[in-house]
């Protein structure tokens, strides 16, 4: 009740005319830049900056927070229609987007995008508001090894439950880590498997691996379906609402996905991409029919929105209780407020409450505008599908590959694209998830710097990792999402032989 009247204060703020207009504007300009592939919502934001200069720093803050919001929704659409992930916190929504939509679910696959977006971006946006400070206390408390630990979780949770075989996931684990290892070691200065190739000393460019693995080897393997004959046009089928039983099945995903995302979003940098996998594992976790994820499963892509526009309230706690950046978005960000001589912390909230309270109720009004602005574009989306094979793969193609080019002007990264898509190709064959594969590029180097500080400040001694209740919780989770599946294949198999020994006798 304390906060009651910031709260009416900042909306005061928030509702002025001109403001209005920033958050429209500034989610319009991030729902486009989350469907373009490769700019992504921290380059977005650093790319328009400049567009805020002589702006009043209220207005031009709740414009790039509503780019922020805005561009999460942005990159879902490409991902379920097209298979092209806009950025990293994309990635997951492919896993059942995409199969909606080819099953002819394009439309429901949005629809509740949309909805779990706005409902979880409400609910993050509502414990942003009570629970900021309190939640920056627990942040503060991850160190080097906590955050080593909290990756060693989520990509052994998501290489144990991506995949119907614990080895597939984890060798695609360990293959993103590889990938992850080329370029400049930060601590020595020394290259790593860069093979004189000078574009690869800043790592191998992550567009080229969504775009090689996601958009091009599916281009890939559909023009083999069309040379065999087993290319199907796609039609969409039914309402292009969701239908109740969807809804039903939607409800439990959208509100864990909102609790998940907000709390990994105010962790210092875990963000949306850890968020959106441990929703996506959750879910497949307590599904009924967890054989159906990656095959059009709505909660796969209920859980992983909600998950993916909660954890931007999150990591914005961090940034504006603490001045501490969680995430690459955030320090852009803080770039920006100090631009405008201000410095995020503690003394913020008492120094310039309406700036801090206008800025986080223009998130309230900036999730009901985003809804307000994606639901009616549905049906204008969906007609993608419509058009032939021909130009809808060509068209993939041009759009992925001009992305890859266009960042920076390197034909290298098409190359590099291209053999990511053999490759991708290979695994598809195979049955090896992807998505534990993206998931150790992305947090490879991370990962590497977190392990690196905590044996710093240990002086060598590996026990640091177990040193802490957060690492020794963290430990068992891993564990555990390691056996579970063993263990889950075991009862199964006995609960089958069971099963045939009462039907023969």
């Amino acid at each position: 009740m304390d906060s009651l009247p910031y709260v009416l204060g900042g909306f005061e703020v928030a509702l002025q005319p001109h403001n209005l207009m920033f958050v429209f504007v500034g989610t319009l300009l991030g729902t486009i830049i989350g469907i373009l592939p490769g700019i992504g919502a921290t380059a977005g934001i650093a790319l328009l900056l400049p567009l805020t200069f002589g702006l009043d720093p209220v207005s031009a803050l709740i414009m790039l927070c509503g780019i922020y919001y805005g561009s999460s929704y942005g990159g879902t659409a490409a991902s379920v229609l097209i298979n092209t992930p806009g950025d990293g916190t994309s990635v997951i929504t492919v896993f059942d987007g995409y199969p909606m939509a080819r099953n002819g679910r394009a439309g429901a696959a949005l629809a509740v995008a949309a909805v779990g977006s706005f409902v979880a971006g409400t609910i993050s946006v509502i414990a942003l508001t009570l629970l900021a400070i309190p939640f920056s206390s627990v942040a503060l408390q991850f160190g080097p090894a906590e955050n080593f630990m909290l990756m060693i979780f989520t990509m052994s949770a998501v290489g144990a439950f991506t995949s119907g075989s614990l080895p597939k996931g984890m060798f695609s684990v360990f293959f993103g880590l590889m990938i992850a290892t080329i370029g400049i070691d930060l601590q020595s200065g020394q290259e790593r498997f860069v093979f004189g190739i000078p574009s690869l000393q800043d790592g191998v460019p992550f567009l080229s691996i969504v775009v090689g693995f996601f958009a091009l080897t599916e281009v890939i393997y559909q023009i083999q379906a069309w040379y065999t004959g087993d290319a199907k046009p796609i039609r969409i089928s039914g309402r292009l609402w969701c239908t109740p039983d969807e809804w039903r099945r939607s409800i439990g995903p959208i509100t864990r996905g909102g609790i998940i995302g907000f709390i990994v979003g105010v962790l210092p940098g875990a963000g949306g991409i850890i968020a959106t996998v441990i929703s996506y594992a959750t879910e497949k976790k307590l599904s009924k029919h967890p054989e159906m994820f990656g095959k059009g499963a709505i909660e796969g892509v209920a859980g992983p929105e909600a998950a993916n526009n909660s954890s931007v309230s999150g990591n914005l706690v961090p940034l504006l209780t603490l001045g501490i950046p969680g995430s690459g978005v955030t320090a852009v960000l803080l770039g920006a407020f100090i631009m405008y001589g201000i410095q995020p912390g503690p003394q913020l909230m008492k120094e310039q409450p309406e700036l801090v309270w206008g800025l986080i109720d223009s998130m309230y009004l900036g999730n009901l505008i985003l809804l307000v602005l994606n639901l009616p574009l549905i049906g204008l989306f969906v007609r993608i599908l419509y058009l032939p094979s021909g130009i809808l793969l060509t068209g993939i193609l041009v759009v992925a590959l001009t992305g890859v080019y266009s960042v920076n002007s390197s034909i290298t990264e098409v190359y590099l694209a291209l053999g990511f898509a053999v490759i991708g190709y290979f695994f598809r064959k195979a049955d090896i998830p992807v998505a534990p594969l993206v998931l150790g590029v992305v947090l490879g180097g991370l990962m590497e710097q977190a392990f690196r500080q905590g044996m710093t400040i240990s002086s060598g001694d590996p026990m640091i990792f177990l040193a802490t209740p957060v690492c020794l919780i963290l430990a068992v989770l891993t564990l555990g999402s390691l056996f579970m599946p063993v263990l889950q294949q075991v009862f199964t198999n006995r609960r089958a032989k069971r099963e045939a020994a009462v039907q023969q006798g």
